[in-house]
C-alpha cells in the first residue's frame, strides 16, 4: 500500500471520459489477462487509464491474514475482528504492481490528501490508514481490496473500445461491491441486455 496512484484527469469534469463507469469485456476478448472480466474505471484521460478488475478473487488471500501481514493487527486479533471487516474480499485487481493494494470502498469514508472520490458513491485509496480504520470498525460501509491494478497508456483504451474488445456501462456500486464474484460477469452483460446463454445458443447455431 502506498501513498500514491497512478490517476490522472478530473473526476469533476469527465470531457467523455469513462472515469466511473464500469468496462465489461466482449465475448471475444483476446488477452487472456481480462477475459470475462469486469473493470471499475477509476481514471480515464489523454494520458491513459486505470481500473480495478472487480470479479476475479485473489485466490488464498485471506483479509484478516493480509492485516497480520502488514502488521495492521497482531496475530490474536485476527479472530475479534469487526464484522466490517470480516465482509472484505480480496480481489486480483489487475496485472499492473500486484504486491500493492488499492480499496475501492462506499462514499462514507475519506481520508485527506489519499482518498479518491470517483463517482456514483465509489471512492478509492490506497494508503493502510483505511486498512486501519476498517480493522477498527471505522472504515467504510462497503469495501473491497484489490491487489494490483489494470492499467492503458494514452489512447489504448479508447483503440480497444473502437475494436470491440470492451462494453461501456453505467456503474453499479451493487454490482461492485456484491461478493457473488461467479455471476457478476453475466449480471453485468445484462444490464446492457445482452444475455450471454442466448448469445452461446446463437453463436453455436450460427
Amino acid at each position: 500500500m502506498g501513498s500514491r496512484m497512478p490517476l490522472g484527469g478530473s473526476q469533476q469534469d469527465h470531457g467523455g471520459y469513462l472515469d466511473g463507469q464500469l468496462l465489461v469485456a466482449m465475448p471475444g476478448m483476446p488477452d487472456n489477462r481480462f477475459a470475462r472480466s469486469v473493470i471499475y474505471l477509476c481514471a480515464h484521460s489523454e494520458e491513459g487509464a486505470m481500473g480495478i478488475i472487480v470479479n476475479r478473487p485473489a485466490r488464498k488471500v485471506v483479509f484478516s491474514e493480509l492485516l497480520v501481514q502488514l502488521d495492521v493487527i497482531k496475530p490474536d486479533e485476527a479472530i475479534r475482528l469487526p464484522a466490517q471487516a470480516e465482509s472484505v474480499q480480496v480481489l486480483k485487481g489487475g496485472p499492473v504492481e500486484t504486491g500493492r493494494g488499492f480499496v475501492l470502498h462506499s462514499n462514507d469514508f475519506f481520508i485527506d490528501n489519499s482518498t479518491l472520490p470517483i463517482d456514483g458513491g465509489v471512492s478509492l485509496t490506497a494508503t493502510v490508514d483505511i486498512l486501519r480504520a476498517i480493522a477498527q470498525g471505522a472504515g467504510p460501509d462497503r469495501a473491497l481490496l484489490a491487489l494490483g491494478y489494470a492499467g492503458w497508456s494514452a489512447g489504448q483504451l479508447e483503440a480497444e473500445l473502437q475494436e470491440n474488445g470492451w462494453l461501456n456501462i453505467p456503474a453499479d456500486p451493487a454490482l461492485i461491491f456484491d461478493d457473488a464474484l461467479g455471476s457478476k460477469y453475466e449480471r453485468a452483460l445484462l444490464k446492457v441486455g445482452i444475455d450471454l446463454k442466448r448469445l452461446s445458443s446463437d453463436l453455436g447455431h450460427a
